[in-house]
């Protein structure tokens, strides 16, 4: 592949698909990352079909050594986009979880972040050109809503902000995309309970989407779409630390979850 390239890691489905049909819908190639090959080949062929782009799969499990370092190798090679998108968060409390699944959680949302972020920079800054979006959460920025989840999202904040001034000037950005409760699989999947969570705190995808390039666009470093959470966060830093604990675990049940 040559030109405009996006790799998407976790794109199968929610925050990365969305981010693999818009990059597709502007005219980017895709590299697709993720571990479940049968879903992975057939979004791959639905871009193909819909967008007319290039679309080059991937199989790899991020929580693997192995599996990093053949996405590293492809970073290597040059892509203008990395999206940072793969992570995972698990029910129960951090004293009864598996540690080898918070090792896993922690090599998902953290590990993979820096490895492949390290890996796709030279070629991005060889070419004086460049974008990193590491997507993280609301979570990263209040506490109280679980521990090692919100840990995990925290450090994608604060290593992309320390990144970004970094990078400044050199033509390559970095940037954090803090969404809060989105419409996807994740919830499910990680086996907690949302039917009690109010409505106006749900978001869709294509509004995430929307709202975190058009911040990108403007140079912003930290996204946070939805102006529910824009003015949760903005409350967060102004009221005392024990009161947003409290508020956070009501809102988002941070009990039960890791």
């Amino acid at each position: 592949m040559a030109g405009r390239v996006a790799l998407i890691t976790g794109p199968t489905s929610g925050i990365g698909a969305g981010f693999a049909r818009r990059y597709a819908a502007d005219g980017y190639d895709l590299v697709l990352v993720a571990r479940d090959t049968r879903r992975l080949a057939r979004l791959a062929g639905e871009l193909r079909d819909e967008a007319g782009r290039c679309v080059e799969v991937l199989p790899a499990d991020l929580a693997d050594s192995a599996g990093r370092a053949t996405v590293a190798d492809r970073l290597s090679a040059g892509v203008r986009v990395l999206v940072n998108n793969a992570g995972f968060g698990t029910s129960g409390e951090f004293w009864t979880a598996d540690p080898a699944l918070l090792h896993a959680q922690l090599d998902v949302n953290v590990t993979a972040v820096m490895e492949l972020t390290r890996a796709a920079l030279p070629a991005m800054l060889d070419a004086g050109a460049g974008t990193v979006i590491n997507v993280a959460s609301v979570a990263g920025l209040l506490p109280g809503r679980g521990s090692t989840y919100s840990a995990s999202k925290a450090w994608v904040v604060a290593f992309t902000e320390g990144l970004a001034r970094g990078l400044k000037g050199t033509g390559v950005g970095v940037h954090a995309v803090c969404p809060g409760f989105v419409h996807t699989e994740f919830h499910r999947r990680a086996g907690i309970d949302m039917t009690s969570l109010p409505s106006f705190l749900w978001l869709e995808v294509d509004d995430v989407i929307r709202a975190s390039l058009a911040d990108i666009a403007r140079g912003k470093v930290i996204s946070i779409p939805g102006v529910q959470y824009k003015a949760m966060v903005a409350a967060g830093r102004l009221v005392p630390r024990n009161l947003v604990r409290v508020a956070t675990n009501v809102i988002g049940r941070g009990r039960g979850r890791t």
